[in-house]
Parts: C-alpha cells; structure tokens; sequence
C-alpha cells in the first residue's frame, strides 16, 4: 500500500504495469510478480492473461511469475512462451522447497504448507486442508458465495431448460473448442452478473 498518496496495492501494483506497458521495448527486461492477485479472481485472472498478451505483441523479454494456472495454456498458443515451475519435495505433511527451476507448467499450490511454515495454528491449517480437499474433490473454483463448475462429467442438456431465455441462448453458442480459457471465464462472469441484476 502507499497510504500517503490513498493508494492500494492494487492500485499501486496497476500504476506500476501501466507503467511497464506503456514505456517498456523490445530492449527492455520486465519481471511481473503475481499480477492480478490483489482483486478478485476472474477480474485478476483477465487482467494478467491480457497483460501477459500485451507483452507478447510488444516483445519484450519477460519473466511472469503467477499462481493463475490457466495462463499455463499460453505456452501453447503463442510463439516464444515458455512454462517454468520451481521443483518442491513433499513428504507427508511437510513440503521441501529445492529451489531449482525445471521446464514445464505445474498444477500444484503450496499455500497451506507455507502458511504452517509461517506459523498459522494448526487447526487453520487443518480447516484449510479440509476445505482444499473438498474444493478439489468437487472440481470447482469458487469466489465469494458464488462457483464455477468445471466438470465436463457433468454437463447439463440446454435443451432440458424450457426457456427462451437469452442467457440460455448465448451459453448455448459459446464456442468452447474455439473459446479461451479466460475468454470463457469472462463470459461466464457477464451472464453470472446479469443474472445477479435480475434478482429482487
């Protein structure tokens, strides 16, 4: 935060990009650290995927660290990105950092174990483990009170919702083979939010 001039970290991580954005060259080396992460996660997410973009049309040498592992799929979609991951140890309940960076995306957070490591009690960690589990198990991805289900097992037939609803008709000609993941997710969070207005 940078509370002399009433600026959040957010805010204050936003100028900072812009900041990037607008002077950075093909010259330049720009390190971004968790972009994103001071909003909420669609919001985050679209941000840093979009910079991430913008980078890339600019062509500037960039290391782009990030816990939004769907930006993982950009490798496959553009020239010239490439995934890292820095290799852990697990052994039991216990994690070792090895501090070596390998080729590759991963899928694997270590938040719970670094939050022990700092010395959050233990029946936080335990709730939050319980909770990850859980998460995990139902393959969703949730914000606030509202969530996201991702599992393509269980796929709800459009033509068993008898309405002429518009929302219904836009979700029915969403392209997903054709649509990225961040795309998908922004409209996915439109209709969320509309349907949100429509409740007294």
């Amino acid at each position: 935060d940078d509370l002399t001039a009433r600026q959040s970290t957010f805010m204050v991580e936003m100028i900072e990009t812009a900041n990037i954005l607008n002077n950075a060259t093909e010259r330049s080396l720009v390190i971004l650290d968790e972009i994103g992460r001071g909003t909420s996660t669609f919001d985050g997410m679209a941000l840093a995927w979009a910079v991430a973009e913008r980078i890339i049309q600019m062509r500037t040498r960039t290391l782009f660290a990030t816990h939004f592992h769907q930006l993982t799929d950009m490798a496959s979609q553009f020239h010239g990105v490439k995934n890292v991951h820095t290799l852990a140890k697990e052994s039991g309940n216990t994690i070792i950092f090895l501090h070596k960076v390998v080729e590759g995306g991963t899928d694997k957070s270590y938040g719970i174990h670094v939050a022990a490591l700092a010395g959050i009690p233990e029946p936080v960690v335990k709730r939050a483990n319980q909770i990850l589990v859980k998460i995990e198990k139902e393959n969703r991805v949730a914000v606030g009170e509202s969530a996201i289900d991702f599992k393509a097992t269980e796929q709800v037939s459009l033509e068993s919702l008898v309405t002429e609803d518009p929302l219904i008709e836009r979700l029915h000609h969403l392209d997903l083979d054709r649509t990225t993941p961040i795309d998908a997710l922004t409209e996915l969070k439109e209709i969320q939010d509309e349907i949100k207005r429509r409740r007294p």
